[in-house]
């Protein structure tokens, strides 16, 4: 096949390949966050504390995710990135099925490192993919939908989830999605078509491909992606430990039950959610094209309207008051998503796109979800004297607060893009 009928074929199937790959993305979610809507019968049936349960859904996870990500997203710089997704499906999907066998903490736990382990691979060869796909005018509203999988994820682990535990237990909720990600992996390996390199911006590749070393060396030198790695590394560690931890609020706040928990807080994960993410891609690219700083100031400026709103959630003494007022942090907090992987791939060179890619996800799930849920769990327990079952939603209050310090590394962030961006190679 010519390098002319290559390219074609890349155009051809490009927005399958995105598809496929948000279709991925939401298995990856699904299998990540489901542990959110079993918190409580987890913990009582297995006899754990908050703290153990913000490792298991966090640092047990983010530890060897973000760190196996770099070396892997390396790998996938120099080597064919849809082998590697549908290696990575695989792995993940077995390591959630098992899951379900889990008699006590540490079977849980070594559990919760394999599907870190597995999912390592997805992301930063999907984001290279997608790069590679799509012009630089395109990509932060490529990137927001391919982030879909986030919510929709999120939304149908929680819908299933909450109804197979009422249903069957918290077992059965965990084998049933974990087993469909195996037979994915089969439709990802025999349907979706490997871009060329650079395709979308007509660039030349020229084969060599830097280091870790020098990829980060090359990164942290951009005082862009400094303050945006940290902003949304802040972002997520307070999205990170409300995704987790909200069910479990609802519950003791509100006494609502799993399945109607994984209804309602799945659909606004879900819905707005999903609109916040693609809303903000859309939004980066139109404006941002005018003026670059203006791909990471309108993240800034949703966090600080999220600020007041996370008030009224954790402050409410209704279920219903609550519900509502999730709408406009969860929309808005996810603005920064498409934009932040977008400006990365945008700074980077073409061989250093899935490891740049790799290294911002370590530093995002190190802070955020690493540190998120388990901070919040921490500070529950550490209220826990004081204010009772009521401790969670006062410790969901204080780590909403840090959206204030990621709004201003947004800010500086769009300060520096401008004579950060890669315009040729």
């Amino acid at each position: 096949m010519s390098l002319t009928q290559e390219q074609q074929k890349t155009y051809d199937t490009r927005h399958y390949a995105l598809a496929i790959l948000v279709v991925v993305y939401t298995f990856s979610f699904i299998d990540r966050q489901i542990l959110s809507i079993l918190i409580e019968p987890i913990k009582n049936d297995l006899g754990l504390s908050d703290t153990q349960m913000g490792l298991l859904t966090g640092f047990a996870f983010a530890a060897f995710y973000a760190t196996l990500g770099i070396p892997i997203a390396r790998f996938a710089d120099r080597s064919n990135r849809r082998n590697l997704i549908v290696a990575s499906l695989g792995v993940w999907s077995l390591f959630t099925a098992l899951s379900g066998l889990a008699l006590n903490f540490w079977h849980l736990l070594l559990a919760r490192i394999g599907v870190g382990i597995g999912e390592a691979g997805c992301s930063p060869s999907a984001h290279s993919m997608i790069a590679d796909y799509y012009p630089a005018e395109q990509r932060a509203t490529a990137l927001g939908i391919y982030s879909l999988g986030i919510p929709l994820g999120i939304m149908f682990g929680l819908f299933v989830g909450g109804a197979m535990e009422e249903a069957f237990g918290w077992r059965s909720a965990l084998f049933v999605v974990g087993v469909p990600g195996i037979l994915l992996a089969l439709i990802v390996r025999f349907t979706l078509h490997e871009p060329a390199r650079g395709f979308a911006e007509k660039r030349t590749d020229t084969g060599t491909q830097p280091g870790v070393v020098e990829t980060l060396s090359y990164l942290w030198q951009k005082k862009s992606f400094r303050h945006l790695s940290f902003a949304a590394g802040l972002t997520a560690f307070v999205g990170y430990g409300f995704v987790t931890w909200a069910p479990a609020f609802l519950s003791r706040s509100f006494g609502m039950g799993s399945a109607d928990i994984g209804l309602w807080f799945g659909l606004i994960l879900g819905i707005p959610g999903a609109i916040g993410i693609f809303l903000g891609g859309y939004l980066a690219d139109k404006f941002g094209a005018r003026d670059p700083k203006w791909y990471v100031w309108i993240s800034a400026l949703a966090l600080l309207i999220c600020i007041p709103a996370n008030y009224f959630v954790f402050t409410s003494e209704s279920s219903f008051i609550a519900l509502v007022a999730m709408v406009v942090p969860v929309t808005l907090g996810n603005f920064y998503q498409a934009t932040t992987f977008s400006q990365t791939q945008g700074i980077s060179e073409l061989r250093m796109r899935a490891t740049a890619a790799g290294i911002l996800l370590f530093i995002i799930n190190i802070i955020g979800l690493g540190f998120g849920p388990q901070m919040v769990g921490i500070v529950s327990d550490l209220l826990n004297p004081e204010y009772g079952q009521e401790s969670l939603r006062y410790a969901l209050l204080i780590c909403s607060l840090f959206y204030i310090w990621a709004a201003l590394h947004f800010y500086f962030a769009g300060r520096h893009l401008k004579n950060d961006l890669v315009t040729e190679g």
